[in-house]
């Protein structure tokens, strides 16, 4: 009986002091890095980094390589995977979602609570495709792709500043 209550005290210990150790951000860091982002996002020069793909159908997965979306101002460089139907592509399958190609159509909008959603459209020689991104203000994203040519997929991930290389 002893032992069981000194393990119970040794591990709520152990637990509170992993609680207190674990620091975030402060308020003006948190709040700085969010400006960062909105400027970014402001000026059409972001990254979002993608870790779970949802295809509409079957199940999700995580991604362990690095996908990326870049926007540079009127330029989209998406390197994404795709899973999902294609109702007609070039022979071998094409590209799907790796290209680089101009935006149109280019919206963007803040609400109340600081998330932006972001719509736009690109043409590439295979397809068509409609981007809808929302970014969360801590970075979070979600992001939806459509098109002519392939059933629709969706992406988690977390969005940055571009850093210039």
């Amino acid at each position: 009986m002893k032992y069981y209550v000194m393990m119970t005290g040794f591990i709520l210990s152990m637990f509170m002091i992993g609680c207190s150790s674990s620091k975030g951000l402060t308020k003006e860091e948190k709040a700085a890095k969010e400006a960062v982002l909105q400027k970014a996002i402001e000026n059409r020069e972001f990254v979002v980094d993608v870790d779970r793909m949802l295809p509409m159908s079957g199940r999700s997965r995580t991604l362990t390589s690095p996908y990326s979306l870049e926007i540079n101002n009127d330029r989209v460089k998406s390197h994404l995977p795709y899973f999902g139907r294609a109702y007609s592509v070039p022979y071998g399958g094409g590209d799907g979602l790796s290209f680089e190609s101009t935006i149109t159509d280019y919206r963007s909008s803040f609400d109340s609570k600081g998330k932006a959603t972001i719509e736009f459209q690109t043409k590439t020689e295979e397809d068509r495709y409609s981007f809808r991104i929302e970014i969360f203000p801590d970075g979070s994203t979600s992001m939806s792709v459509t098109s002519v040519n392939r059933q629709g997929i969706s992406f988690l991930g977390i969005a940055s500043e571009k850093k210039n290389e």
